[in-house]
C-alpha cells in the first residue's frame, strides 16, 4: 500500500484519536442490551457473558423518565418535567437508531478516571461505524456537554456542544437552554 491510502486510512477511522488518549484502557467485545436514556446503557460481554450498566463521558442528556434528577434539570433550566421528558425520549430514540441493542461496540475507559457518583463503568462507545457514540450524541445535538465527571475529550465536546446549538441541531430545535 502506498503512503497515501495509509493516510486515508487513519482518516477513515473517525474514532483513531480515543484510542491514542493516555492510560485508555480498550475493552472490545461488548454488546449492547438496553439503552436506559440518552446517556447509559446495559451492556454484555460477548464471551464472558459479564453484565454492566455504562454511563457515556463528557455528557448529559435529559432524563427518559421521572427522578430525582428530572426534578433538579426541571430546577436548573426552568423547563417543565414534562417538556424535559420529552426531550429525554427524543435524546433516547436518537441513541436507539444509532446504538440500538445487539450492537456490537467497544469500550474505552479511562484509567484514572474510571466510575461514577452510582459506580457505573465510565466509558467512550465505539461504534461498529468506527464512530464514538459519545461524540455523536453531542454533535447532533442529543446530548450536552458535561464536566460532571472529567474526561480527557472535555473541551473538544464543549465545541462540539457549542457548534449544535448554533446549529439548533437535536433538542436545541426545541429549546435554547436545555
Amino acid at each position: 500500500t502506498n503512503h497515501n491510502e495509509m493516510e486515508g486510512r487513519t482518516t477513515g477511522n473517525p474514532s483513531a484519536k480515543y484510542f491514542q488518549i493516555k492510560n485508555i484502557q480498550v475493552q472490545p467485545f461488548w454488546i449492547v442490551e438496553e439503552v436506559l436514556d440518552g446517556d447509559s446503557l446495559k451492556v454484555k460481554q460477548e464471551f464472558t457473558q459479564e453484565r454492566r450498566e455504562i454511563r457515556l463521558y463528557g455528557l448529559d442528556a435529559p432524563e427518559g423518565h421521572f427522578s430525582r434528577k428530572m426534578r433538579e434539570d426541571e430546577a436548573k433550566s426552568h423547563l417543565p418535567a414534562a417538556f424535559l421528558l420529552e426531550l429525554g425520549l427524543k435524546s433516547l430514540g436518537y441513541v436507539l437508531q444509532v446504538c440500538s441493542p445487539g450492537t456490537r461496540i467497544t469500550l474505552l475507559t479511562e484509567k484514572k478516571n474510571e466510575l461514577d457518583f452510582w459506580l457505573r463503568q465510565l466509558a467512550y462507545v465505539i461504534l461498529p461505524s468506527g464512530e464514538c457514540l459519545n461524540e455523536i450524541l453531542i454533535a447532533n445535538g442529543w446530548a450536552k456537554a458535561s464536566h460532571s465527571y472529567y474526561c480527557s475529550m472535555l473541551s473538544e465536546y464543549q465545541q462540539l456542544n457549542f457548534q449544535a446549538k448554533q446549529q439548533q441541531q437535536g433538542i436545541y430545535l426545541f429549546t435554547e437552554n436545555f
